[in-house]
């Protein structure tokens, strides 16, 4: 079974280690992330996506919000 793919929204971590939300992806191709702390300001661009290793889904966040399991 591989992993599931990074969406909008998901915590991931990726290649370096760094731990990033992902904001968007461009023409299905490049993730744009940004990080989990700290400035949104700073973001950075994947063209490998399978490299990201979801942390947590959006799903899931917000069922915790909501008080879902």
């Amino acid at each position: 079974m591989s992993a599931r793919r990074a969406e909008v929204g998901d915590i991931v971590e990726d290649a370096e280690g760094r731990q990033a939300i992902v904001t968007g992806i461009r023409q299905n191709a490049t993730w744009v992330l940004r990080p989990r702390q700290g400035p949104a300001t700073a973001q950075w661009d994947t063209a490998e996506p399978d490299s990201l290793r979801v942390v947590k889904s959006r799903a899931s966040r917000l069922g915790e919000e909501h008080g879902l399991w």
